[in-house]
């Protein structure tokens, strides 16, 4: 490219570059002052080196000759190059050239020799700065060629940058989308549960009160049936005693006229029994079950070594020591203090029974142990040993000469106290036997067990008489109505259950309590049943009527075991818990004795009532005063 006259070269060269062209300013005045220049395409050729000349440059860096060094001239020569070293480190900066955009010739100029368009960019150029040297164009008005490019460029990272924010919007969109759909789905499953819930809950209503109206149609029945029962068992149980009555005055009867003389005049015998066809014909469903266990086991009568079975007393008298403990003469006791502790065993202490005549305890514990105790010292008389298992409880024999004692070991033994040995064992649990009492005429034991059975030993034939089914769990206690053939059972069924002890025949249940009944016993006269449950509730029954007459919750400890006074109005229960409850039977006042470090096993009046003994399961018998 050539430049025209009178235009230097290094315009020629900004032009071509496309630098410092202006429409605006002194670039103008500048292309008017010079005059009008084109582009001209040349050729180079490339210049050999034998046309070169070139000139020999001196060289600076000498060095001092050998044996000419001075040290003042050294450090002048280094201090140069130091100077020389920082002047060539120095960069020159030039003056930043304002940049300015391609003009519209330019960018006219670039298209055209971009397509190779010589002749349309050469009269292009001619008539271009033709214009421009007359002036009659204006290049402020012609502004510049937008940068297409950096446009283009923004607008695609715009557009990047979009389209990145709409796909992760449309994901978000997606995901809570899905969530939607989630939601709905629980919402109609839990609206569906919550219409089936109250279709049944409408269902279960109606049903409720279907049922309520059909049980009050039967409420007036039940009411009158339960009237009824009581009834008929209220004559039952007086029918019964005023037959025993009866045969127990005829028995006497018989017995005088044996043996009195009356002049050889025969007086016709009244016969008891099935001999007598009148009787038979006349008596009652008692008598008649009666007979018929008396025949099933006629020919049972003997044992192998000989021995016979033992009769039933018929004619059992009153205790005469009734008399002697009215409720107006031995006042009621509430005040009792600790008085003393006899330390006997060394495991827990199962059961204490007063002697009937004597001044002396007899405790059991779970040592395998018993042992006699003189009261008020608590010097220990005699011991016995010989069960294999556990003590659970023990009992005198009426006549105070004899004692029975039960065992884990399934075993009842009778000990003869005057020789302190063992004279008989019962044998014939499948489990541990939890109680044992004697009948008052001293000729029979029974016992309660583990195995859900009770079982009436006759110990003249070393037998069991009856076994006693009824019960569906363990038999925890057991004791003879005071001068009767019936039997009180208490068991873990929650249920207490009236035996005749001649038929081994169940005669009523009793149900009340709401949890396993650990004991129950009766009064001295026989007129109120005492039972204890394992939730801490007294229940006293009324045994005519067989109906409860009032509730007592000292719980949530256990009950262990029941006993009344001698007036039969103070009721003791000993208590899981270590305390000692007095319930006084008048006012419904409960007393608290507090002295065991324990749980309280047993608990036991004596028989005037001034002393309490008490065993714990520390070993340990206490006296209260």
């Amino acid at each position: 490219m050539a430049a025209p006259p009178g235009v230097p070269p290094m315009r020629v060269l900004e032009e071509a570059l496309g630098i410092g062209l202006s429409p605006t300013g002194d670039a103008a005045e500048a292309v008017a002052a010079e005059g009008a220049y084109y582009l001209e395409q040349v050729t180079l050729t490339e210049a050999s080196e034998d046309e070169c000349e070139y000139e020999e440059i001196p060289d600076d860096n000498f060095s001092i000759p050998e044996g000419e060094e001075d040290l003042a001239k050294a450090i002048h020569i280094v201090q140069e190059q130091a100077t020389d070293v920082q002047i060539l480190e120095q960069k020159t900066v030039l003056p930043s050239r304002h940049v300015v955009h391609e003009a519209i010739e330019d960018f006219v100029c670039n298209f055209l020799i971009k397509m190779e368009m010589t002749r349309t960019l050469e009269c292009f150029q001619a008539e271009w700065y033709e214009l421009i040297q007359k002036g009659e164009t204006d290049l402020r008005a012609l502004g510049n060629v937008p940068d297409v490019y950096s446009q283009v460029m923004l607008l695609e990272s715009e557009n990047k940058n979009l389209k990145k924010d709409l796909k992760r919007v449309k994901q978000a969109a997606e995901r809570a989308r899905e969530d939607l759909l989630k939601t709905q789905k629980e919402r109609d499953f839990h609206r569906m549960h919550h219409k089936r819930i109250v279709q049944e809950k409408n269902k279960l209503i109606a049903d409720l009160k279907g049922l309520k109206l059909h049980y009050a149609s039967y409420e007036p029945t039940i009411r009158v049936l339960h009237e009824k029962h009581h009834v008929l068992l209220k004559e039952k149980m007086l029918t019964s005693l005023e037959r025993d009555r009866a045969v127990g005055k005829i028995s006497g009867l018989q017995a005088t006229l044996k043996n009195i003389d009356i002049r050889h005049i025969q007086v016709p015998i009244i016969k008891v029994g099935h001999s007598c066809e009148k009787e038979n014909k006349s008596e009652g469903p008692t008598q008649k079950c009666l007979r018929e266990a008396r025949e099933e086991n006629g020919p049972k009568t003997k044992m192998k070594n000989g021995k016979k079975d033992s009769e039933f007393p018929t004619d059992m008298q009153p205790d005469p020591n009734l008399s002697a403990c009215k409720e107006n003469l031995c006042p009621a006791k509430f005040d009792y203090k600790l008085n003393n502790i006899f330390r006997l065993h060394e495991l827990p202490v199962s059961c204490i029974v007063i002697h009937p005549c004597k001044d002396i305890l007899v405790c059991c514990s779970e040592d395998r142990l018993w042992k006699m105790v003189g009261l008020p010292k608590g010097n220990v008389l005699l011991t016995g040993s010989g069960h294999t298992d556990w003590l659970s409880a023990c009992c005198f024999h009426p006549s105070g000469n004899k004692l029975a004692t039960s065992s884990g070991d399934s075993t009842v033994k009778l000990w003869d106290l005057s020789k302190g040995e063992c004279m008989l064992t019962l044998d014939g649990h499948n489990h541990a036997v939890w109680s044992c009492t004697w009948h008052s005429s001293g000729d029979f034991v029974a016992s309660a067990s583990l195995d859900m059975t009770s079982k009436i030993w006759d110990v003249n034939s070393e037998r069991c008489r009856y076994t006693l089914y009824g019960h569906t769990d363990s038999v925890n206690s057991i004791e003879f109505f005071p001068s009767s053939n019936t039997l009180l059972t208490a068991s873990a069924d929650k249920t207490l259950s009236v035996w005749d002890a001649r038929t081994g025949k169940c005669e009523q249940s009793l149900y009340g309590h709401m949890h396993s009944i650990n004991d129950a016993t009766f009064t001295s006269r026989g007129h109120i049943i005492a039972s204890c449950d394992a939730r801490g509730v007294t229940k006293l029954w009324d045994f005519r009527k067989l109906i409860p007459i009032v509730s007592i919750d000292v719980g949530p400890s256990p009950g262990n075991e029941v006993n009344f006074d001698s007036t039969g109005r103070v009721l003791a229960q000993a208590s899981a818990n270590g305390v000692i409850h007095l319930l006084d039977l008048k006012s419904g006042q409960i007393h608290k004795l507090v002295g065991h470090e324990s749980e309280v096993h047993t608990v036991v009046f004596s028989h005037d009532g001034e002393n309490l003994y008490s065993g714990g399961s520390d070993g340990t018998v206490r006296l209260w005063f």
